[in-house]
Order: structure tokens, then C-alpha cells, then sequence
């Protein structure tokens, strides 16, 4: 990629701009890389029905517990291919009483700085490698949504769905961004049902007024696929749910907390049906604990009124996490570098288990 170094000193021909840049790169527009890594009649049909399905979970009409699982970040895509096959097989023993979407999450946002995603970073190396991070992303997708397994993302820079929202069934809008004004807009035009997490202080108030904000159209300026800058109007997005986390290290995905945020869901004249995270907060940051979640989550459904319609789970092929290495290739297979995760056998006993349950 060509780039166009800029002069941070005071004999810049214009001492008023670009003074902390160091250099811009062009980088592949989001038409051409759809070009290079085209969708497949079958990815596609997996995209079309994996929306279509949560709808209907998010309307009641699917009863189902929709269940957006995977590791927390994607740094290897060798090792999210093979949790992919392996989750494949899982659904189909359970897709009875589970819709499974895998997660694939690409962009990481960080509380101060580090490694933010497999988009920004690919070779974990700091070469920001941005081309080859965008068609790998895509190239996996592709290959997971090949294997009838739809896609849940969290979308964080805003320029990022243009280059791979079709290949996405569930998006997410995080914990640090659902109360963005930039994130609110951008969630409006998305082509899927988007997930609003309550703030990291535990606020719900914030998701619910991402969601009603989300549901209204708005204009902004976002980049078409030839990658120019233009005015995007969005019609609004009318699929929409929060999701409880928890926050200040306080859990709320107790019946309690529960039913009480479906309350403010419905005084906002909102669907009170809400999907629970089983990681972050709630599992007071220990992956373990992941299950006792869940078990909770299993429990509460038990209740034909429970407003609880999916839950999200971070798993990897091993449990626990690992510190990135001055080397990269001294990474260990399957284990993530971001948040820890709970382990394949953990992950396959869940899932079984809960279907037996339900």
C-alpha cells in the first residue's frame, strides 16, 4: 500500500494540520474486497437464516435460546476454523432447543492501550497489517458461514461493517460504545439484529436508550463501497435487544436484576425479551465461572415467563489465556490473548447438558 508521509515539524507547509500524523495509508476499498473474497450462494443462505431465526427468538416466535458463543477475540484463524468445525457438530445435536451463532470478534477495544484485534494487528507483531487483517477476517467468516454456522461480530470502528456485513448474522455494540452517538448511528443501518450491552458501570438505562436510538434513522458521514467518504442515511433498526454484563463488579443476571431490567424495558415500550452475558461482571472476570451462570440461566428458563432470550458465552478451544510473547510464534495453539476463556470439553458439556435440561 502506497502512504503519504507527513511532516510533523514546525517548516510543514501547513503548521495548522496533521501535526501528531505520521503517515497516512491508502488502504483495499470495501467493493473490491467483496470482489476478492466474494460470498457463496451457501454463506449466504446461512446469513439470510441466521437473521431470519433471530428474529423470530428476539419476537418470541422462536423459542429457542439463542446462544452467541466463541473466543473472545480471533488472533488465530487456524484455531477459530477448527472451534468452528467443532461447533458445528455440536449444533446439530442441540438445534432443538439452541440457536448457536459463533463469535467471531476482530476488533478489541481497550480500556488504556494493547492489542486491538485481529483487523488491526494480524500478525500480533505491530506491522498493522490492516489489508491482510480485513481478508483474513473476511475469509473466515466466509469459511464459518460455509459450514451453516451464522456470524455474531462486535462492530467497533464504524467503517468496518461496509467490508463485512454480509457475511454477519448477530452484531453486538460494546460496553464502552453502546453509549457512542457514532455507534448509535452506525447500528441503525446494520443489515442484522444488534446487541446493546449495559455500560461498564453496570447502567442498563444506557443499552435501552442505545436501543431506542438505534430503532430511529439517522444521518452521518460513513464511506461507501468505493470507499468514499459520503452522507449515509439509515432507516433505522427495529431489531434490537440489550444485554446485561454487569458492571462495577456487580452481577446482574440473577432473577432479580433480570426482572427488573425487563421492567424499564417495557416502561420504554421496548420487547422486555434480553440476552445475559455469562463472562465479564457477571463472572466476576474468573472464565470458570462462566457455568454457574449459565446454570442460572438454564434455572430461570425453566419459568415459561422468563424474559431471558439468549445468553453469550467466551470460549476457546483451551481454557484460560496467555500474555502475548515478545516472539508470536511462541503462541500457544487454541488459547486466547485477550479475555480468559472456558475450555472445548467445558463448552461441549454446557451445551449438552443445557439441552437436556430444557
Amino acid at each position: 500500500m502506497s502512504a503519504t508521509k507527513i511532516k510533523n515539524s514546525p517548516l510543514a507547509a501547513d503548521p495548522t494540520q496533521n501535526v501528531n500524523i505520521v503517515s497516512i495509508r491508502s488502504i483495499i476499498a470495501p467493493g473490491q474486497l467483496q470482489r476478492l473474497i466474494p460470498s457463496t450462494e451457501v454463506a449466504r443462505q446461512t446469513v439470510l437464516t441466521g437473521r431470519q431465526d433471530i428474529r423470530r427468538v428476539l419476537r418470541g416466535d422462536d423459542k429457542r435460546l439463542l446462544i452467541v458463543i466463541g473466543p473472545c477475540s480471533v488472533h488465530d484463524v487456524q484455531a477459530a476454523g477448527e472451534y468452528a468445525r467443532r461447533l458445528a457438530g455440536v449444533q446439530q445435536q442441540v438445534k432443538d432447543k439452541f440457536l448457536i451463532v459463533m463469535r467471531v470478534y476482530f476488533e478489541k477495544p481497550r480500556t488504556i492501550v494493547g492489542w486491538k484485534g485481529l483487523i488491526n494487528d494480524p500478525h500480533i507483531d505491530g506491522s498493522f497489517d490492516m489489508d491482510f487483517g480485513l481478508k483474513q477476517a473476511r475469509e473466515l467468516m466466509l469459511t464459518i458461514n460455509e459450514l451453516n454456522l451464522p456470524c455474531g461480530t462486535e462492530f467497533l470502528d464504524p467503517i468496518i461493517p461496509q467490508y463485512l456485513d454480509d457475511l454477519v448474522s448477530w452484531a453486538a455494540i460494546g460496553a464502552r460504545t453502546t453509549e457512542s452517538q457514532t455507534h448509535r448511528q452506525m447500528a441503525s443501518g446494520l443489515s442484522m439484529p444488534v446487541g446493546y450491552k449495559n455500560s461498564t458501570d453496570g447502567s442498563v438505562q444506557i443499552a435501552i436508550d442505545a436501543l431506542k436510538a438505534a430503532r430511529s434513522g439517522h444521518h452521518f458521514l460513513g464511506i461507501d463501497e468505493a470507499g468514499l467518504t459520503c452522507i449515509v442515511q439509515t432507516r433505522g433498526n427495529p431489531d434490537g435487544h440489550i444485554i446485561l454484563r454487569g458492571g462495577s463488579d456487580q452481577t446482574n443476571f440473577d432473577p432479580k436484576n433480570v426482572a427488573k431490567s425487563a421492567a424499564k424495558l417495557a416502561a420504554a415500550q421496548l420487547s422486555s425479551r434480553l440476552m445475559v452475558d455469562c463472562s465479564h461482571a457477571n463472572s466476576s472476570k474468573r472464565h470458570e465461572n462462566q457455568r454457574m451462570v449459565w446454570q442460572s440461566v438454564i434455572e430461570q428458563r425453566a419459568n415459561p415467563d422468563c424474559p431471558i432470550m439468549g445468553v453469550m458465552i467466551e470460549s476457546n478451544l483451551i481454557e484460560g489465556q496467555q500474555v502475548i510473547p515478545a516472539d508470536p510464534r511462541e503462541l500457544k495453539y487454541g488459547v486466547s490473548i485477550t479475555d480468559a476463556c472456558i475450555g472445548w470439553e467445558t463448552t461441549e458439556q454446557m451445551l449438552l447438558e443445557g439441552a437436556r435440561r430444557l
